[in-house]
């Protein structure tokens, strides 16, 4: 029943926002839309059909939640980007089981490692329109040396918590970008942003749901 949870993880993983403020048009609450393609080496080829081709997700001020199907199970991930603290909540409704894992800062950082230091921006004064907002081209380093570039945007603003801490020496709020986790390279693009009520989000477990740990529900999906 639970076979798809290191998926999910995974591909909340990729997606953990990276936007920062200084923006014209402040968005508190709403659905971010992410497109998402990957650089994949040959061993990592066989996790290609898993991997999202797109992204989700609800936020409230420094709050996020994604909602996905995986089999049976409704699985729910809620993030504070400020204080990197969570909660996953898994729903299977065949075998009437709810689950709820909470996480914290250190666990995050120990299963996904610390966020890179990320330093170096340039802006290249290349200018491109993607999706809605006009963009300029940004070239940085990551702290292993690396170089990158991203499409950034003064269009909109985004809660600091929704965005990242990797991009704040950057004035401006980043469409498309690079992100390396678990070293699996990944490029997003911000296809939408839907300034909607979304209704409270809340790390609070629900007192339907049994609280467990991420090994014991790798466990069950025989893990």
């Amino acid at each position: 029943m639970l076979k798809s949870i290191k998926t999910s993880v995974l591909a909340v993983i990729l997606i953990s926002t990276a936007v920062i403020a200084h923006a014209q048009k402040k968005v508190n609450e709403g659905t971010l839309t992410y497109g998402i393609t990957y650089e994949l080496t040959a061993e990592q080829q066989s996790m290609a059909s898993q991997l999202p081709a797109e992204t989700k997700l609800k936020f409230n001020g420094n709050l996020l939640k994604i909602e996905m199907q995986q089999g049976p199970a409704k699985i729910t991930i809620i993030s504070d980007g400020v204080q990197k603290n969570g909660l996953v909540l898994v729903d299977v409704p065949p075998i009437q089981k709810q689950y709820a894992v909470k996480t914290t800062k250190e666990e995050s950082e120990q299963t996904m490692g610390k966020p890179p230091v990320l330093s170096d921006f340039k802006a290249t004064g290349e200018k491109l329109k993607i999706g809605n907002y006009n963009t300029e081209k940004y070239t940085y380093k990551d702290d292993k040396g690396a170089a990158f570039e991203l499409w950034a945007t003064n269009d909109i603003q985004l809660p600091e918590g929704i965005i990242g801490e990797e991009f704040k020496a950057l004035k401006g709020t980043p469409i498309k970008f690079t992100r390396v986790q678990n070293g699996v390279k990944a490029v997003l693009t911000i296809t939408s942003v839907a300034e909607d009520k979304v209704g409270p989000i809340t790390l609070d477990v629900p007192a339907a749901y049994e609280v467990t740990t991420m090994d014991a529900l790798r466990a069950m999906g025989g893990q």
